[in-house]
């Protein structure tokens, strides 16, 4: 499979080539008159109204120009897109999580883009900015950024007999623990899916420990140590005590859940919470919206727990028939203007300007708070194929069902990575 998409993608390469050759008169004749788009359902449910805005300004600049939208899970998305780029079908733009880069830019899969040409990408944000860039070229946009922060229900601490948020882990877990005396069994004092193992790997990180280490150029996992088992651990602990829902799930539709009404927090990107809030999901007879309260996650260790700070880029894949169009699309998509959409529903900017704006803000400086302490993946060549495996969700699953024991279960997921890791997808 591999082989064939290398060769699709070369072949694709050589007629885009030979297209750049033409000259301007064949060029406006074969102008297309549409493009196809590629986002996750974060953006079509939560901010339509940018994605609608990019559309306008490229219609306004093209009239006639018809732009395309298909909309993916993240689970479904990377599977779909491999399918299509060994066809002549790829879309012009697709949306990717920020480590998923990697491979798909060492394959030849997305074509080079020029930053000039991208509002704020002086000021990119540093990790956004090295998941777009492989051997000094550029080859995506940063979209936006999420740190992850903790949000509950000020009305259901209050009837707990909770008045602040908390500071430290001993606050947080004596405040939880009054939470769900209060509200019964059946309900979440913290909600929190097993096989989101972006919370579960900041516990890991939290207690010193890593997915994996670097020694030159080979990785090798590293959660089967005693530091990574004493994060995975505490996490198991918490889920354990706090979390009353179906402990297969993921966090694809945490934010829908938690508007249901049956639990006190989450620990999200923090655009889920507001998401929660609006009357299409808040089943709580409208209360969310005025009760939701942000604080910074605290950790075991004493200190805030490291978020992942993840985010999106958008790239163009090397087959797409129109990457001048998509490109320009990008950039409406990315400018100030979306960004600033962007950061008021919840999300961090792409850039460092900004950003920094965000600090003096009460209603987004606990986000610009924990995105001070974060960590990243293992920059390795097949980190890619660890995440597409679903190894570490698997893992998690295991330990959060009692399938497995933290230290088997670790100890298969460290095998499993080994396998894989130094590998160029």
């Amino acid at each position: 499979m591999k082989r064939k998409l290398i060769a699709a993608i070369g072949v694709a390469t050589m007629f885009g080539l030979a297209a750049c050759g033409s000259d301007s008169s064949d060029s406006k004749a074969t102008e297309p008159t549409s493009i196809t788009v590629w986002l996750t359902v974060d953006a079509q449910h939560n901010w339509p109204d940018v994605v609608k805005a990019a559309d306008d300004a490229l219609i306004a600049a093209h009239p006639g120009i018809k732009v395309n939208h298909e909309y993916y899970a993240w689970g479904d998305k990377n599977a779909k897109l491999d399918a299509v780029l060994a066809t002549d079908k790829a879309p012009d733009v697709v949306e990717m999580g920020n480590t998923e880069m990697v491979s798909y830019m060492a394959e030849g899969a997305f074509a080079t883009v020029d930053p000039s040409k991208f509002e704020n990408s002086s000021t990119w944000l540093d990790g956004l900015k090295q998941s777009v860039t492989y051997n000094g070229k550029t080859y995506g946009v940063p979209y936006y950024a999420a740190a992850r922060v903790a949000t509950w229900r000020k009305d259901i601490a209050a009837d707990s007999g909770v008045s602040t948020t908390p500071k430290n882990w001993t606050e947080l877990t004596s405040d939880l623990d009054k939470i769900q005396a209060k509200e019964g069994s059946k309900f979440s004092a913290w909600y929190q899916p097993s096989r989101d193992w972006y919370a579960a790997m900041s516990f890991v990180y939290d207690a010193g420990g890593a997915i994996a280490t670097q020694s030159g150029d080979q990785w090798t996992a590293s959660l089967d140590t005693p530091a990574a088992i004493k994060g995975l651990t505490e996490w198991k602990d918490a889920l354990g005590n706090y979390m009353h829902g179906d402990l297969t799930k993921d966090e694809s539709d945490r934010y829908i859940v938690y508007g249901q009404g049956q639990s006190a927090m989450i620990y999200a990107p923090a655009w889920e919470a507001p998401s929660a809030a609006d009357p299409q999901y808040d089943k709580t007879g409208g209360t969310l919206k005025d009760n939701l309260v942000n604080f910074v996650m605290p950790g075991p260790s004493g200190q805030n727990l490291p978020v992942f700070l993840g985010g999106s880029d958008l790239a163009v894949p090397s087959k797409s028939k129109a990457q001048d169009l998509a490109s320009e699309w990008i950039n409406d998509f990315t400018d100030t203007k979306a960004q600033t959409s962007l950061i008021a529903k919840g999300n961090l900017p792409n850039n460092n300007t900004q950003l920094a704006t965000l600090a003096a803000d009460p209603a987004t400086a606990v986000t610009a708070e924990a995105a001070k302490s974060s960590w990243f993946v293992p920059t390795a060549p097949g980190w890619g194929t660890v995440e597409k495996a679903n190894t570490l969700q698997d893992m998690l699953q295991n330990i959060a069902t009692g399938k497995k024991t933290v230290e088997q279960a670790v100890k298969d997921a460290d095998t499993a990575i080994d396998k894989v890791i130094n590998v160029q997808n």
